[in-house]
Protein backbone atom coordinates (compact mmCIF):
# COMPACT_ATOMS: atom_id res chain seq x y z
CA UNK A 1 0.00 0.00 0.00
CA UNK A 2 1.64 3.51 -1.21
CA UNK A 3 2.02 6.10 1.74
CA UNK A 4 -0.60 8.71 1.45
CA UNK A 5 1.20 12.62 1.97
CA UNK A 6 -0.60 15.23 2.33
CA UNK A 7 0.92 18.58 3.05
CA UNK A 8 -1.21 21.58 3.74
CA UNK A 9 0.93 24.74 3.48
CA UNK A 10 1.00 28.73 1.40
CA UNK A 11 3.19 29.29 -1.17
CA UNK A 12 4.94 32.47 0.37
CA UNK A 13 6.23 30.24 3.40
CA UNK A 14 9.48 29.98 3.91
CA UNK A 15 8.25 27.16 6.39
CA UNK A 16 6.45 25.35 3.70
CA UNK A 17 8.75 25.37 1.46
CA UNK A 18 11.11 23.45 3.34
CA UNK A 19 8.76 20.68 3.98
CA UNK A 20 8.49 20.48 -0.16
CA UNK A 21 12.88 20.60 -0.23
CA UNK A 22 12.70 17.54 1.66
CA UNK A 23 9.97 15.83 0.23
CA UNK A 24 11.86 16.57 -3.63
CA UNK A 25 14.62 15.07 -2.21
CA UNK A 26 12.97 12.05 -1.27
CA UNK A 27 11.72 11.48 -4.11
CA UNK A 28 8.50 11.46 -2.81
CA UNK A 29 4.80 11.97 -4.64
CA UNK A 30 2.33 14.49 -1.99
CA UNK A 31 -0.20 16.13 -2.40
CA UNK A 32 -0.54 19.78 -1.91
CA UNK A 33 -3.40 22.01 -0.36
CA UNK A 34 -3.18 25.37 -0.23
CA UNK A 35 -4.25 26.88 2.96
CA UNK A 36 -5.75 30.70 3.16
CA UNK A 37 -4.86 32.08 6.14
CA UNK A 38 -7.15 34.32 6.97
CA UNK A 39 -9.57 31.91 6.52
CA UNK A 40 -8.17 28.53 7.31
CA UNK A 41 -9.65 25.38 6.50
CA UNK A 42 -11.15 22.78 9.25
CA UNK A 43 -8.61 20.24 8.22
CA UNK A 44 -6.01 22.78 9.28
CA UNK A 45 -7.90 23.63 12.37
CA UNK A 46 -8.36 19.61 13.05
CA UNK A 47 -4.66 18.84 12.20
CA UNK A 48 -2.83 21.37 14.04
CA UNK A 49 -5.22 22.26 16.71
CA UNK A 50 -2.62 23.74 19.07
CA UNK A 51 -1.23 26.25 17.22
CA UNK A 52 -3.63 26.15 14.05
CA UNK A 53 -0.47 26.99 11.26
CA UNK A 54 1.03 26.08 8.59
CA UNK A 55 2.62 24.04 7.30
CA UNK A 56 1.30 20.58 8.54
CA UNK A 57 2.34 16.69 6.76
CA UNK A 58 -0.04 14.35 7.45
CA UNK A 59 1.20 10.88 6.45
CA UNK A 60 -1.46 8.15 6.33
CA UNK A 61 -3.75 10.29 8.33
CA UNK A 62 -1.09 11.33 11.27
CA UNK A 63 -0.50 15.14 11.47
CA UNK A 64 3.30 15.94 11.79
CA UNK A 65 3.83 20.23 12.73
CA UNK A 66 6.16 22.26 12.41
CA UNK A 67 8.24 22.65 9.81
CA UNK A 68 12.18 21.46 10.73
CA UNK A 69 10.12 18.77 13.22
CA UNK A 70 8.52 17.32 9.77
CA UNK A 71 11.80 17.66 7.55
CA UNK A 72 13.52 15.43 10.68
CA UNK A 73 10.50 13.17 10.29
CA UNK A 74 10.79 13.16 6.71
CA UNK A 75 14.14 12.27 6.57
CA UNK A 76 13.90 9.38 9.95
CA UNK A 77 10.99 7.99 7.52
CA UNK A 78 12.64 7.59 4.45
CA UNK A 79 15.83 7.24 4.80
CA UNK A 80 16.52 5.15 1.46
CA UNK A 81 18.14 8.22 -0.26
CA UNK A 82 19.44 11.71 0.22
CA UNK A 83 19.82 11.39 3.99
CA UNK A 84 19.64 15.34 5.43
CA UNK A 85 20.79 14.82 9.19
CA UNK A 86 24.34 13.62 9.65
CA UNK A 87 24.84 9.64 11.36
CA UNK A 88 27.23 11.27 13.97
CA UNK A 89 25.58 12.04 16.81
CA UNK A 90 27.48 15.50 17.64
CA UNK A 91 27.71 16.52 13.81
CA UNK A 92 23.90 15.70 13.86
CA UNK A 93 23.08 18.21 17.37
CA UNK A 94 25.38 20.57 15.43
CA UNK A 95 22.92 20.33 12.63
CA UNK A 96 19.99 20.93 15.15
CA UNK A 97 21.64 23.52 16.63
CA UNK A 98 22.41 25.99 13.46
CA UNK A 99 18.82 25.53 12.23
CA UNK A 100 17.40 26.04 15.75
CA UNK A 101 19.05 29.32 15.17
CA UNK A 102 18.01 30.07 12.03
CA UNK A 103 14.30 29.26 13.04
CA UNK A 104 14.73 31.85 16.29
CA UNK A 105 16.48 34.66 14.75
CA UNK A 106 15.86 35.39 10.97
CA UNK A 107 12.70 35.04 10.42
CA UNK A 108 11.53 37.57 13.50
CA UNK A 109 14.59 39.64 12.51
CA UNK A 110 13.10 40.02 9.02
CA UNK A 111 9.61 40.57 9.98
CA UNK A 112 11.07 44.54 11.48
CA UNK A 113 12.53 45.07 7.97
CA UNK A 114 9.33 43.90 5.92
CA UNK A 115 6.37 44.69 8.34
CA UNK A 116 8.06 47.30 10.76
CA UNK A 117 6.27 51.18 10.52
CA UNK A 118 8.85 52.41 13.23
CA UNK A 119 12.30 53.51 11.61
CA UNK A 120 14.49 52.74 14.47
CA UNK A 121 13.06 48.82 14.88
CA UNK A 122 13.59 49.47 11.01
CA UNK A 123 17.30 50.16 11.21
CA UNK A 124 17.88 47.86 14.13
CA UNK A 125 16.34 45.00 12.05
CA UNK A 126 18.11 45.45 8.85
CA UNK A 127 21.64 45.48 11.63
CA UNK A 128 20.52 42.41 13.37
CA UNK A 129 19.78 40.55 10.13
CA UNK A 130 23.09 41.41 8.15
CA UNK A 131 25.00 40.11 11.45
CA UNK A 132 22.54 37.20 12.01
CA UNK A 133 23.52 36.03 8.08
CA UNK A 134 27.41 36.63 8.25
CA UNK A 135 27.82 34.48 11.09
CA UNK A 136 26.11 31.66 9.36
CA UNK A 137 27.97 32.51 6.48
CA UNK A 138 31.39 32.09 9.14
CA UNK A 139 29.92 28.82 9.95
CA UNK A 140 29.53 27.87 6.37
CA UNK A 141 33.10 28.57 5.84
CA UNK A 142 34.67 27.49 2.38
CA UNK A 143 31.97 23.92 2.46
CA UNK A 144 29.82 23.80 -0.55
CA UNK A 145 27.08 23.36 1.77
CA UNK A 146 26.26 23.63 5.34
CA UNK A 147 26.25 19.92 6.23
CA UNK A 148 30.20 19.74 4.43
CA UNK A 149 29.96 17.99 1.06
CA UNK A 150 26.30 17.41 0.29
CA UNK A 151 23.42 19.43 0.83
CA UNK A 152 21.35 18.64 4.36
CA UNK A 153 19.34 19.93 7.04
CA UNK A 154 20.82 23.34 7.79
CA UNK A 155 20.51 23.81 4.22
CA UNK A 156 16.93 23.06 4.13
CA UNK A 157 15.73 24.99 6.79
CA UNK A 158 18.04 28.49 5.30
CA UNK A 159 17.55 27.84 1.78
CA UNK A 160 14.30 28.68 1.59
CA UNK A 161 14.91 32.26 3.42
CA UNK A 162 16.45 32.86 -0.12
CA UNK A 163 13.38 33.92 -2.03
CA UNK A 164 12.60 36.29 0.47
CA UNK A 165 16.53 37.70 0.34
CA UNK A 166 14.80 39.99 -2.99
CA UNK A 167 12.29 41.54 -0.60
CA UNK A 168 14.51 42.09 2.66
CA UNK A 169 16.55 43.81 0.21
CA UNK A 170 14.35 46.08 -1.45
CA UNK A 171 12.78 47.02 2.02
CA UNK A 172 15.84 47.43 3.96
CA UNK A 173 17.91 49.27 1.26
CA UNK A 174 20.86 46.70 1.72
CA UNK A 175 22.68 44.06 -1.19
CA UNK A 176 23.10 40.70 0.92
CA UNK A 177 25.64 39.69 -2.22
CA UNK A 178 27.95 42.95 -1.03
CA UNK A 179 27.69 41.82 2.38
CA UNK A 180 27.92 38.35 2.60
CA UNK A 181 28.72 37.25 -1.38
CA UNK A 182 29.93 33.46 0.34
CA UNK A 183 26.16 33.26 1.56
CA UNK A 184 24.93 33.97 -1.79
CA UNK A 185 27.41 31.50 -3.87
CA UNK A 186 25.89 29.40 -1.60
CA UNK A 187 22.12 30.22 -2.47
CA UNK A 188 22.84 29.91 -5.95
CA UNK A 189 24.72 26.50 -5.44
CA UNK A 190 21.61 25.02 -3.74
CA UNK A 191 19.54 26.29 -6.45
CA UNK A 192 21.22 24.16 -9.11
CA UNK A 193 19.24 21.45 -7.24
CA UNK A 194 16.19 20.45 -8.90
CA UNK A 195 14.66 19.92 -5.33
CA UNK A 196 15.40 23.68 -4.48
CA UNK A 197 14.66 25.33 -7.49
CA UNK A 198 11.35 23.49 -7.88
CA UNK A 199 10.13 24.19 -4.70
CA UNK A 200 11.34 27.67 -4.09
CA UNK A 201 8.27 30.85 -5.12
CA UNK A 202 9.60 32.97 -7.15
CA UNK A 203 11.38 36.29 -5.25
CA UNK A 204 9.91 39.03 -7.32
CA UNK A 205 5.88 37.07 -6.58
CA UNK A 206 7.46 36.99 -3.50
CA UNK A 207 8.06 41.11 -3.27
CA UNK A 208 4.32 41.73 -5.13
CA UNK A 209 3.02 39.01 -2.14
CA UNK A 210 4.62 41.45 0.47
CA UNK A 211 3.65 44.61 -1.04
CA UNK A 212 0.09 43.24 -1.30
CA UNK A 213 0.36 42.37 2.54
CA UNK A 214 1.41 45.93 3.31
CA UNK A 215 -0.83 48.23 1.45
CA UNK A 216 -3.72 45.95 3.20
CA UNK A 217 -1.92 46.68 6.73
CA UNK A 218 -1.52 50.52 5.65
CA UNK A 219 2.21 50.27 6.22
CA UNK A 220 2.55 51.33 2.56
Amino acid sequence: MADEIVLLSGWPSMFGMRVRVALAEKGLKYEYREEDLRNKSPLLLNMNPVHKKIPVLIHNGKPISESMIIVEYIDGVWNHKSPLLPTDPYQRAQARFWADYVDKKLYDIGKKIIWSTKEEDHETGKKEFIECLKLLERELGDNPYFGGENFGFVDVSLVTFSCWFHTYESYGNFSIETECPKLIAWAKRCLEKESVSSSLADPHKIHDYASGVRKRLGIE
